[in-house]
């Protein structure tokens, strides 16, 4: 019977500045880089995705945040990405490239549904909606886990497709609507037909990264591992893109 670890992760934090779009099958959409606090988020989740057991499968987002995010960790356990058109941030269409905050300045209804804790990427114009997003997503990740039997699997992609996934998971019949946090693991276990949640914007990577290097003298289960930061430094921020 399938037994997996489903880690979706998301992409470190972007350079808000970026103006660079990329052409999909749905319209242009945003594509920044990583800014300085995403590469170093980056390499603080290589560390811990190094220290646990290899996984079978790495798949990305074509976006290159998602890119960046996972290249300290393909690089240090020497694993190469899928990358899946299907795993792309949801196309918000005239909203693409514009600031979250701009948005809940500018828009009473916008405001209105962040305060209740509503999706509202549904009112953007010509974007995708919660149902075609979660209809994308959800038959993607089930064929992308489909053939692995065993361990674990890391998918580095956006918010609202680990929103996408885990609302249907937990069986909302409304589009869920959450911040993970910059580089956050959000764990599903998988247990033949059955998935659940099992940990939700996991970053400890970020706020306590001693704990993922390994102790001296002992053996790393995957590749040698540096230590990347000062343990005092804190954590290293993140923000919504």
């Amino acid at each position: 019977m399938k037994r997996l670890r489903l880690l979706l992760i998301r992409h470190g934090q972007v350079d808000f500045g970026s103006k660079d779009f990329r052409d999909t099958a749905r319209g242009p959409q945003w594509d920044p880089p990583l800014d300085e606090t995403g590469r170093e988020q980056a390499r603080r989740l290589a560390v811990r995705l190094a220290s646990m057991d290899r996984p079978e499968g790495v798949f990305i987002s074509p976006l290159r945040r998602c890119a960046e995010t996972a290249e300290p960790f393909l690089d240090r356990a020497s694993l190469d990405a899928t990358v899946d058109e299907d795993l792309a941030e949801v196309h918000i269409g005239e909203w693409e490239g514009v600031r979250f905050e701009d948005l809940l300045l500018n828009d009473e209804v916008i405001r209105r549904r962040f305060h209740d804790q509503e999706a509202m990427f549904d009112l953007a114009p010509g974007g995708e909606t919660g149902e075609e997003l979660r209809a994308r997503v959800v038959p993607a990740v089930e064929r992308l886990i489909e053939p692995i039997e065993r361990g674990n699997v890391v998918i580095i992609t956006h918010g609202g497709v680990i929103n996408a996934y885990l609302g249907h998971v937990m069986g909302l019949p409304q589009p869920m609507f959450f911040l993970p946090e910059n580089s956050s693991v959000n764990t599903v276990e998988v247990d033949g037909g059955a998935r659940r949640v099992r940990f939700l914007s996991d970053t400890a990577h970020l706020s306590l990264p001693a704990i993922f290097e390994a102790p001296v003298g002992a053996e790393a289960h995957g590749p040698a591992r540096e230590v990347l930061g000062n343990a005092e430094e804190g954590p290293v921020g993140a923000g919504p893109s």
